[in-house]
């Protein structure tokens, strides 16, 4: 009984190191950069018959500002249109600021453009859900974007055009 006790304790010492080991992604910042929303039909004077046809696109830049101190901006636009007549465009470029702190380096690219991205979006959803809702129309509700899937679509985007090239 003895000789268990010291494993004990050595596996409590090892644990803190292990944690410390982990990768660590805070934020510092974040905050909307631009913010655009345009009422289109209300200036036509479209009228609101009819449920519309909204596309949402969302695009990612990252990028390092200094020492374990990383830039994620998110740009999502977002188009209601009922036939071809647009009802309402929101433009918005939100922006986190983050540590990353004990990463390897082959994983701070993945971390700035999936994790960073995940950790901002309920941030700028509110924002979207806000300004359109603001705006006379139910609040848009961006859905959950999957932004491991994002981040190997492009990177495999990315290898095919320097296959291209090669």
């Amino acid at each position: 009984m003895a000789e268990d006790e010291p494993k004990e304790g050595a596996g409590a010492e090892a644990q803190p190191q292990q944690q410390q080991q982990q990768p660590q992604v805070k934020i510092l910042a974040h905050f909307v950069r631009d913010l655009s929303f345009e009422n289109v039909g209300a200036i036509e004077g479209t009228s609101a018959e009819g449920t519309p046809e909204i596309s949402v696109n969302v695009n990612l830049e990252g990028n390092s500002i200094g020492e374990d101190r990383y830039q994620t901006a998110m740009k999502i636009t977002a188009t209601a249109k009922a036939g071809e007549k647009t009802r309402f465009m929101v433009e918005l470029d939100y922006v986190g600021i983050f540590s990353i702190n004990n990463a390897r380096q082959d994983l701070v690219h993945p971390l700035v453009f999936i994790e960073c991205p995940r950790l901002i979006l309920p941030f700028a959803r509110r924002v979207v859900a806000d300004v359109t809702r603001d705006g006379g129309y139910p609040p848009l509700m961006i859905e959950n974007v999957d932004f491991a899937a994002l981040y190997r679509q492009r990177l495999a985007q990315h290898q095919a055009q320097q296959a291209g090239n090669a």
